[in-house]
Formats: C-alpha cells, structure tokens, sequence
C-alpha cells in the first residue's frame, strides 16, 4: 500500500508545478491526512522537491538517456519527489521509497513507466554516494569563469540560471552564493506580537510555560523566533497574542511611522499584517483604512483584523484605478504586488514561476500603483513604498522615477528614520532606503522607501 503522505504529496507537488498557488496546495495537503507525521512529511516531499528541483533533474539527467522535458509529467514529478527522498530525508528508507514510487505511476495509469522508474531510483539510489556536482569557482577573474559560475551554482544550488546570473553580475559571487545557500535552508518560524494584547516578553514567557521556546528577533521590535515547539498548537494561536510574520517583513511599517491621531491609508493591505502593526502603533487614536483590491483577499484581510482586534476601515478597492480620496492621508503605505523574489527561502515555488520578463512588467505596474497612491498624501505627509523583491527594477528605480515626476515629493532622511527606531545598519545612509539581504542580515529580501510630501 503506497504511504498516504507520498500519494497526497505527489498530487500537490503536480498542482504546485502547473502554476497552482503553493499555501493553498499545502492547506488543502493537511486536510487530506489525519495523521499530524503524515501531514509533516508531506509538506517536507512538496517544499523540498520544489527547492531542489534543478539538482534533482541534474541527477536523474545522468541516469536517463531521453530529455526530461520528454518524460510524461506525473512520471517526472514522481522521479523528483522519490529522489528527493533519497538524498536528502535520511530517516526514510531508500526500497520503501522506491516500491512506492512505482506504486504512484501505477495508480496514476502510467503502468507501462512502473519498470522504468525503478530502474531509474534504484541505480541512483546504489549509487548516491558517488554522485557528482559541478565545482563552483573560488573567484570570478575571467568572461569564461564567470558562465562556469553561473553554471554551476544554478545547479548546485538550484535556482534559474537567469537569477543567478543577475546577482552574481550585480552583487559578485560571495554575494551570490550566500543568497542562494541562504534560499536553500528552512526558514524558522517567526511571529510578531500584537502590542494591544500583550508585551513580547510577556508573549515570550505565556509561550515558555507552554513548551514553547523562543528568541527575540535581532532587529524587529516585536518579533519572536520559535526555536523549539509549535506555538500554533497552544491556546495562545486563537487568542490574537501573536501571528506568523517574517522579520523582514515586520520591518516595513516602522518606516511608516504611525502616531496616535494619523490618518494612515494602507493601499494593498492583504493579508494584513502591516495593517495590524500600524493599529498597534496608533493605539486606537488616529484612523486607519486599509484598502485591497480582490475580494477574497478583502475577506482574508477582515478576518485577520477582527480576530486580533486591529480597529480599521475596510475597503475593496483597485489601486489601479486611482485612490477615492483627496490628499488627506499623513501616512500612505504601497506594499504593492511584486516578483516575490526576495523571498526564494520561503517561497519556493517561486523560483520556478518567475521569469527574466517578470521583473520589468511587475515594475511597470508598480510605478503606476505609487504614482496613484501619492495622490493621497497629505502636504507635510509620508509615502512608503515597499516590496519583497530583490531587484532593483523594482525597487530603487521605482521610487527615482516617482521622485523625477513629483518634485512635491523627497526622500525621508535616515536620520530621522533611525530616531524612529530603525536600526541603521538596514539603512542606505545616503537614500533612507530600507533594503535587508541575505548576506548582510541574514533575511528575506525587503525594501521599502520612505518619502515626504513638501508642498
């Protein structure tokens, strides 16, 4: 009998490659298993075949003699997940993984493949301990270790080709490999504190007496990282004490710099965590409006809010058609969609889904999205422009861009920034702008730009 996680892992693995959303696939994987190591294990299957994927086809390539791309889908999906397996998940036995992969082509009426992808496991699988991977260069001195580099990393560390050419090209190749090591390790799970219900230590030690042990995060004010036990299985999960947000991502509305009485306008507020740190910061004094644009996400972004008592109007509302408002705002936040390319560690499938032509489309909504959004700044107010990427067409350049077509707009300076509260080593000193890397902080990409309205 085929183990329940490799055969729920699979169909959620098939509608994570065809473009399906991956949070959704591995909510709807839990659903289907009753068993809390079941449910485990297929999670670890999915994100990790995902996260490997261009290893794992470096491999089975020296193994079979046709192109990949000309393997049925399920079969190939099979192949990775199975090997992934193999390499990397130490506990599982390599037969039963192997007996059950030709079990999931059978059941998936592939019967003729069962015999090939045996084959194919089981010579992998005798010989993993001499597989090979091409070598890295210590250093980049000519046109020709440059492609080598780039070569080897895209596969050694399994990301596109046409990413790892980009950071190596823009930040060297030290940079680049401590990227994608970074991507390529399981993030911790990070919550962010709701001030309203209780301090962070005190949420600390609630967690403590619970089994639940934690750290504070080194450059959010609210944050806690869970190093041991799981704080969504206490009775603190549904009390609105905490929720699970990214450090990175906790840092963005500090640039905001809410005060008790602002008015603040957060315009792609889904799924509502930003929101819920500008509530904090305003102490039920000020009025907030947090604003998206599809109604699913504005059901999502209700739900949070009322679940953890975060006081604000809510609005279903497409940034792209303008804002309904009149410049009336002293805070505007712009957390607008993106690439999502700064966060490849958590995000894993999308490595995969992004293309090279993604990053210059993306910015040209963006811009569009800030330039609408400006409209309702205040005089005297802040815009704050913010994304998960990690390319500065999508950062940098969208913000000099507003800043050329509306003087009435300059950058916030970083001084005041740091008094603020934001730590000065996320900061460019020159710019104000917020960006954390990998390499420098040890977390996702973030940027965000903060900037005042003068006349």
């Amino acid at each position: 009998m085929t183990a329940p996680a490799r055969r729920v892992a699979l169909d959620a693995l098939s509608k994570a490659s065809a473009g399906a959303d991956l949070p959704d696939v591995l909510a709807r994987t839990r659903e289907q298993l009753s068993d809390e190591r079941d449910r485990a294990l297929a999670a670890a299957i999915v994100i990790g075949t995902l996260r490997w994927r261009r290893r794992l086809d470096f491999h089975l390539q020296q193994t079979v003699s046709r192109p990949l791309g000309k393997l049925d889908a399920v079969v190939l999906d099979v192949l990775r997940l199975s090997l992934f397996q193999i390499l990397f998940l130490e506990r599982v036995p390599a037969a039963a993984v192997v007996n059950d992969a030709v079990s999931l082509v059978q059941r998936a009426g592939k019967t003729s493949a069962g015999a090939f992808v045996n084959g194919v496991l089981r010579t992998i699988s005798r010989t993993r301990d001499r597989l090979t991977l091409p070598a890295v260069p210590a250093a980049i001195h000519s046109p020709s270790d440059r492609d080598l580099a780039i070569d080897a990393l895209h596969i050694v560390g399994s990301h596109p080709r046409w990413l790892v050419a980009r950071w190596i090209d823009r930040l060297g190749l030290d940079a680049a490999l401590a990227w994608v090591a970074f991507n390529n390790v399981e993030a911790p799970l990070t919550l962010r504190v709701n001030r309203t219900r209780a301090t962070r230590e005190v949420v600390a030690l609630r967690l403590r007496e619970l089994d639940v042990e934690t750290t504070p995060t080194r450059f959010a004010p609210d944050g806690l990282t869970v190093t041991a036990g799981n704080p969504l299985r206490t009775v603190l999960a549904t009390s609105g004490a905490f929720l699970i947000q990214d450090e990175a991502s906790q840092l963005v509305p500090l640039m905001v710099g809410a005060r008790p009485g602002h008015r603040v306008l957060d315009a792609c507020a889904a799924p509502g965590g930003k929101a819920m740190a500008i509530a904090d910061a305003l102490n039920g004094a000020g009025l907030l409006v947090a604003a998206d644009a599809r109604d699913k996400r504005v059901a999502l972004l209700r739900r949070l809010l009322d679940a953890h008592g975060a006081g604000a109007s809510i609005v279903e509302h497409d940034l792209h058609a303008g804002v309904p408002f009149g410049p009336v705002f002293d805070r505007v936040l712009v957390d607008v969609p993106c690439t999502g390319l700064g966060t490849l560690r958590r995000d894993v499938d999308i490595r995969w889904r992004r293309g090279p032509d993604d990053i210059g489309l993306a910015a040209i909504r963006q811009g569009r999205m800030l330039a609408e959004a400006s409209a309702a700044v205040a005089p005297g107010g802040r815009l704050v422009y913010a994304t998960c990427s990690s390319e500065p067409e999508e950062n940098e350049q969208v913000v000099s861009a507003l800043l050329a077509d509306h003087p009435e707009f300059r950058r916030v300076a970083a001084k005041t920034l740091i008094d603020e509260g934001i730590n000065e080593a996320l900061l460019n000193r020159d710019t104000g702008e917020l960006l954390t890397r990998p390499d420098r902080h040890l977390l996702e990409c973030f940027y965000a730009a903060a900037l005042e309205r003068v006349t």
